[in-house]
């Protein structure tokens, strides 16, 4: 399997050169040449252990690693911290160290690069870059901590994640770890991030020193392959769960920010997945529900801050990747198209696109619904939904009311609610005016009967390391200083 780049420039590029790069020099993404069509034969064992599942997925893209190594990767990467689960139709992808879903292939990530970077003969440290509105910070961190020949720079919007991930965080330990608060969005912390990935002089220059950059985000490919597999899991649970046969076709909802998680999901279903309807669930910055309903991509707006921080973003970076798809692979027109983005903050796709992405359906959750239908599932079923997945909740109730398609859905729950336990104490009308975010935690578990996750109950208490905050415009010289020290 080779990838290349959706604006055009690369191609025929092995998968460890993919994601030791993280990105292509023309600004584009790596994708696949082609997507194996692999169903026919894993549905043969629908009760398939995760980390095997994992590898019989995986293999299939990263073919330039040999499967001894894979297989290595993949145990150093879940070894018992990481499993996913299916309740009352979700998917719960937050068992993990960091409470999100995150961990799924961010605990792969480090140990895939750590064998790609043998392979593609990398002497130089690999600085991983990112961006974070929250979730993707802490994982990343997580991952890499203390891994040699790697080090971990996260920046992150000062005050645009919950108090609970700004300590995950900024207690991290790891010889090899820096944060960066800064001031402005998540949106700003992407762009500069991308920014100083398309300054080749920059690079050089790090390279000169013995630093090479590459990135932790869905942006590169050896994150988000490892996604797919859930899909999977979840479809085969379902299955042996007696909610749908094999072979029958499911809708999937998911809380979408950077549209990576959706779009493993589309990954899947050319994979030979029967997924039908993919439901993109949006919080009030609602860039892509207005595209799927127009075609126009306009990002020219406000940020709202709202109770689900990890999707309060308003350019969707794995959306290029499937315009390409949409486009039937024309890298003129999404080169084109990302180019409008970057200096009109604007584009309108064309009719074949159009066409295209009728398989996707958007809509949006408002804070007081998403405090509703936290209340009615609690009340309902005993079970505690986050802000996220209760986005995805209200969006999957309002596109049956519209279409009348009641298929069987998976829900992708995307996070524990206990990373947000003041919103879900909000919706619950639990009493926590006065009280700080790791006293509400506890409130939130004694008045459900539900256990605070191991690695958040310690927060309260855990060392603050990382207290930086620098302006927007700044990046550069905060990573530089960190590399310098």
């Amino acid at each position: 399997m080779k990838f290349r780049s959706t604006r055009g420039l690369d191609k025929n590029i092995e998968s460890a050169r993919a994601i030791i790069n993280g990105i292509s020099k023309d600004g584009g993404l790596y994708v696949p040449d082609e997507f194996p069509k692999v169903y026919d034969e894993l549905k043969e064992d629908t009760h398939i252990k995760y980390e095997d599942l994992a590898f019989k997925v995986i293999n299939e893209f990263f073919t330039d690693i040999d499967d001894a190594e894979l297989t290595g990767a993949i145990n150093d990467a879940y070894n018992d911290r990481f499993s996913v689960e299916v309740k009352n139709n979700f998917l719960e992808l937050y068992h993990g160290p960091t409470c999100a879903f995150k961990d799924a292939a961010l605990l792969f990530l480090p140990q895939i690069m750590k064998r790609a970077k043998k392979i593609c003969d990398v002497k130089e440290d690999i600085t991983i870059l990112t961006a974070t509105s929250g979730d993707t910070g802490k994982a990343a961190l997580e991952g890499f901590k203390n891994v040699d020949g790697f080090k971990v720079v996260v920046y992150y919007p000062k005050n645009g994640v919950s108090a609970i991930q700004e300590r995950q965080m900024s207690s991290q330990e790891g010889n090899n770890v820096k944060v960066i608060g800064i001031k402005g969005n998540f949106d700003d912390a992407q762009t500069g991030v991308k920014e100083i990935f398309g300054d080749n002089e920059f690079r050089e220059g790090l390279s000169q020193k013995g630093f090479i950059l590459s990135s932790a985000n869905s942006i590169n490919i050896g994150r988000l392959v490892p996604q797919i597999v859930y899909y999977f899991y979840g479809y085969f649970n379902l299955v042996n769960q007696g909610v749908i046969q094999r072979d029958d076709p499911i809708n999937v909802v998911v809380p979408t920010g950077n549209f990576g998680n959706i779009l493993a999901g589309y990954y899947a279903k050319q994979m030979g997945l029967p997924i039908d309807k993919f439901i993109c669930a949006s919080n009030e910055n609602k860039v892509l529900t207005d595209f799927f309903e127009t075609g126009v991509y306009d990002k020219k707006r406000e940020l709202i801050l709202t109770e689900s921080p990890s999707m309060d973003i308003l350019v969707s970076s794995n959306l290029e990747r499937l315009l390409f798809e949409a486009s039937g692979r024309d890298t003129e027109v999404v080169s084109r198209l990302m180019e409008d983005l970057t200096t009109k903050g604007v584009y309108e796709v064309n009719e074949k696109i159009k066409s295209f992405i009728k398989e996707f359906y958007g809509n949006f959750a408002t804070t007081e619904e998403v405090y509703d239908a936290i209340k009615e599932v609690y009340k309902k079923d005993n079970y505690l939904m986050d802000t996220h997945t209760a986005v995805a909740y209200v969006v999957k109730k309002k596109y049956i009311e519209e279409t009348k398609d009641d298929k069987p859905t998976l829900i992708l729950s995307t996070a524990s609610p206990f990373k947000f336990p003041r919103s879900i104490c909000n919706a619950l009308d639990i009493d926590v005016e006065g009280l700080d975010d790791f006293k509400v935690l506890n409130k939130l578990s004694d008045s459900t009967n539900n256990k605070i996750p191991n690695s958040l109950s310690t927060l309260e208490n855990a060392k603050v390391r990382h207290d930086e905050v620098w302006d927007k415009s700044e990046m550069r010289n905060a990573l530089l200083s960190y590399l310098n020290s």
